[in-house]
């Protein structure tokens, strides 16, 4: 059973967080708790809109409120993949030259990959060991990177131009996916205050340390999820595949390949982090909701027939959220 002081000092944690986050960003609320979930599963998240929405302050934001080690790298077409993960170095020690490594800048706490598509395929494909195992090697060596970890990538929208779709290996391995939307008119006006008012941005003194952040989730990795609900996701991720004979009638007409494995996992942890957040206990049908859309929208691939006809993968798993019986 979790430890009810532990559950407290977890809280605590997220909403310092919150409060330091906003004294930077202006509302994007569903983005800000979207990102403190992707923390607390020790997961990455793929932020997608616009230029100028706020994506890479935001990540600067958490960051300076998390006071860990953050890494920047800017995505362009020219970069390589030795320019992210570091090379060998040939150096001269007591008149013997040998090989040693030079770390590149995934090795950090926080990494922005920002702009992540518009680096070839071949760059984007140097975060996947890094993502998925937490390691990386060069040559024939493997190096540990330090804990907690998390990619938090900003890529524009891929009609723009100058822009590479990712590998689906590397966006499966995303907890999340969330658009930024345009801000309100009351929330424009705030930002344009904040930043014709004062001379660069403000960013949020430390909050929390790398033990907090560990501990708060080896927290949310304890809330209990009962059977019947592990079920029902499981059934979820099942209704996005054309094959499978509960999939919606959309689901079978314009997708190609439904969500993977990773989507459950995606699920179950999210719905545990956003009880966390509300204060629960354990998960609830309603954490399950919240993060659903963000944790499969990014793994459902669509066929020819629905790329033609330009259908929204947001609408198709409506569908599988209305017409998937919890039991």
């Amino acid at each position: 059973m979790i430890n009810e002081r532990d559950l407290d000092q977890a809280s605590a944690l997220t909403q310092r967080l919150l409060g330091a986050i906003g004294e930077t960003i202006v509302g994007q609320a569903a983005v800000v708790e979207s990102t403190l979930i992707a923390l607390l599963c020790g997961g990455h998240l793929l932020l997608e809109g616009v230029p100028g929405l706020g994506k890479t302050l935001l990540v600067r934001a958490l960051a300076s409120a998390l006071g860990l080690r953050f890494s920047r790298i800017q995505f362009t077409p020219d970069l390589m993949p030795a320019d992210i993960l570091g090379t060998n170095v040939l150096s001269e020690d007591g008149g013997q030259r040998r090989f040693t490594y030079s770390p590149g800048p995934i090795f950090g706490n926080v990494i922005l990959a920002d702009e992540v598509n518009r680096a070839t395929p071949k760059t984007q494909s140097a975060l996947l060991e890094a993502m998925e195992e937490q390691t990386v090697t060069v040559g024939k060596a493997t190096y540990p990177l330090d804990s907690p970890f998390i990619v938090l990538a900003t890529q524009n929208p891929i009609e723009m131009e100058g822009t590479y779709p990712l590998p689906e290996a590397q966006v499966d391995r995303f907890l999340f996916k969330v658009g930024v939307g345009f801000p309100s008119v009351e929330e424009l006006v705030a930002i344009t205050e904040r930043n014709t008012e004062h001379v660069g941005h403000w960013l949020p003194k430390p909050v929390a340390t790398a033990e907090d952040v560990l501990s708060a989730q080896s927290v949310a990795r304890e809330i209990p999820i009962a059977r019947p609900l592990r079920e029902y996701i499981a059934r979820l991720v099942f209704a996005t595949h054309p094959e499978h004979g509960q999939a919606p009638k959309d689901i079978r007409s314009f997708v190609e390949y439904g969500a993977s494995p990773r989507a459950a996992i995606a699920l179950i942890l999210g719905a545990k982090a956003h009880a966390l957040l509300a204060g629960e206990p354990n998960v609830r049908r309603a954490d399950i909701e919240a993060v659903f859309r963000p944790a499969l929208v990014h793994r459902v691939i669509l066929n020819f027939k629905g790329e033609a006809e330009g259908v929204s993968v947001s609408s198709l798993l409506d569908q599988v959220w209305e017409e998937t019986p919890i039991l």
